[in-house]
């Protein structure tokens, strides 16, 4: 089982992928809506790896990124605007295309986790 720290923004779709972590038998350690709450999150909650969207409302996600880098956790963006949407410093980085099935979840997943 996997420990996921989920940030979306959008509440519907964070259920969904939620959902789907569960479905798969994963546990969503955390959920972050917005900017604030996703840093404080990644800054001390107990996960394994992160998805984040990489807008929230008018915000990036970058800075959530940089503080999980920092903690050496594993994350994924998930993006509705392809790799052209996930920030220049992280364009490396695994990105899943939203909308996106939950074995396309589960096969970044398990990627991240090496």
């Amino acid at each position: 089982m996997v420990s996921v720290l989920l940030v979306e923004d959008e509440a519907l779709i964070r259920l969904m992928i939620a959902d789907m972590l569960v479905e798969l038998g994963h546990k969503v350690a955390g959920e972050a809506g917005d900017l604030q709450t996703g840093l404080t999150l990644a800054s001390a909650a107990v996960i394994d790896v992160a998805i984040l969207d990489v807008r929230l409302g008018p915000d990036s996600s970058e800075a959530i990124a940089d503080v999980l880098r920092t903690r050496n956790i594993p994350f994924v963006f998930a993006t509705g605007y392809g790799a052209d949407g996930v920030p220049a410093s992280y364009r490396e980085r695994p990105a899943l295309c939203k909308p996106f099935q939950a074995e396309e979840l589960d096969r970044c997943l398990r990627a991240l986790r090496g």
